[in-house]
């Protein structure tokens, strides 16, 4: 359960309008996602030496992290109930975090045990859970068009859940991206594209794969909204989150929204990144200590309230990972057991 802290004495409404409380709730958001991966990557790197073995450890298997790209979790998460479907990529542990998944299963599933969400089979790029209507996958704009079954479903039911569909800016020009835009936007279906745009499709920097700056302009083409968030920042992206999924939501059909965020961190753990120039600078751009620093001069956090969310946040996932721990590893004798045949 997220903690909802009084605000500070003194504190003020930002520009747009958003409260206090509202703002304490997208940075306790970010930092609960970002003490996760600071978790996650302790345990990836403790057992995987001498050298770096990506088969050995606790957490074998490639390990992509979302550091720096937390305002997009929290800000189109704050408008979503776990009723509303979301499907993610392969650096998924951000938006279902924000999106309320058990951090114990989540966890667990992280690292193969038989507790996890998919009884440890399938990995941390393999979260599938129903209760909050997650899923992602290690194929690139595969959760598009997952996406607009469930829509197609929600819109069948009428009902006013949505579901939200999350890629990268490489993805954009797959080919399931624009089938996807344009059968949203042919049936109505309620339904929010956001594209992650981190400037690096894997290792090639978006202006040499991408033939416009902005992909929030392909909107265009299929007749639907489509704005592009710049800076990574939380509360633009609360904002225009605020405007697709009230247009969905209310039969409007689909909007698509691109934001400009930031990797801290490699495509994968082991990624020497030798590929990016502006590496030195990429720690500087970093949007939670940024959102902390905005959020004490308007007077909503003071030093306690920053203790206090930065210690909950730590006793939850020092909690998930001890739980994972402890669980059982799948018995081998179980191998073929859940699959189809």
């Amino acid at each position: 359960m997220t903690t909802h802290l009084e605000p500070s004495t003194g504190a003020r409404s930002a520009p747009n309008g958003l409260d206090a409380g509202t703002r304490t709730a997208l940075f306790e958001t970010m930092v609960l996602c970002r003490t996760y991966e600071e978790a996650i990557l302790r345990e990836y790197h403790a057992d995987k030496g001498p050298g770096f073995d990506i088969g050995k450890g606790l957490v074998p298997g490639e390990m992509h992290l979302s550091a720096g790209q937390e305002p997009v979790a929290a800000g189109v998460c704050a408008h979503l109930t776990t009723d509303d479907a979301l499907t993610a990529t392969h650096r998924p542990h951000h938006l279902a975090i924000a999106h309320g998944m058990d951090l114990r299963a989540m966890t667990a599933e992280i690292f193969g045990r038989e507790t996890g969400l998919g009884r440890g089979r399938g990995g941390h790029m393999h979260l599938f859970d129903p209760a909050t209507h997650f899923s992602c996958s290690g194929i690139i704009a595969e959760g598009y068009p997952p996406a607009l079954g469930q829509a197609f479903a929600f819109q069948r039911a009428q009902t006013d859940r949505i579901a939200v569909a999350v890629t990268g800016e490489g993805a954009a020009n797959q080919g399931g991206f624009h089938e996807s835009l344009n059968l949203a936007a042919r049936w109505s279906l309620p339904v929010v594209f956001v594209v992650e745009d981190n400037d690096w499709a894997i290792s090639v920097p978006r202006d040499a794969a991408t033939a416009i700056p902005s992909n929030a302009d392909r909107a265009a083409a299929y007749g639907i909204p489509g704005e592009r968030i710049e800076d990574n920042e939380v509360e633009a992206v609360y904002a225009a989150a605020q405007r697709a999924v009230g247009r969905a939501r209310s039969g409007g059909g689909p909007s698509l929204i691109e934001v400009h965020t930031l990797r801290l961190w490699g495509h994968f753990e082991g990624d020497a990144q030798g590929y990016r120039p502006e590496l030195a600078e990429v720690p500087s751009h970093d949007p939670i200590p940024r959102y902390e620093k905005e959020l004490r001069e308007s007077g909503v956090l003071d030093d306690d309230a920053v203790h206090r969310i930065r210690s909950t946040a730590a006793d939850r996932v020092e909690d998930a990972i001890a739980y994972a721990k402890s669980s059982p590893l799948p018995d081998p004798a179980s191998a073929t057991s859940y699959v189809f045949a």
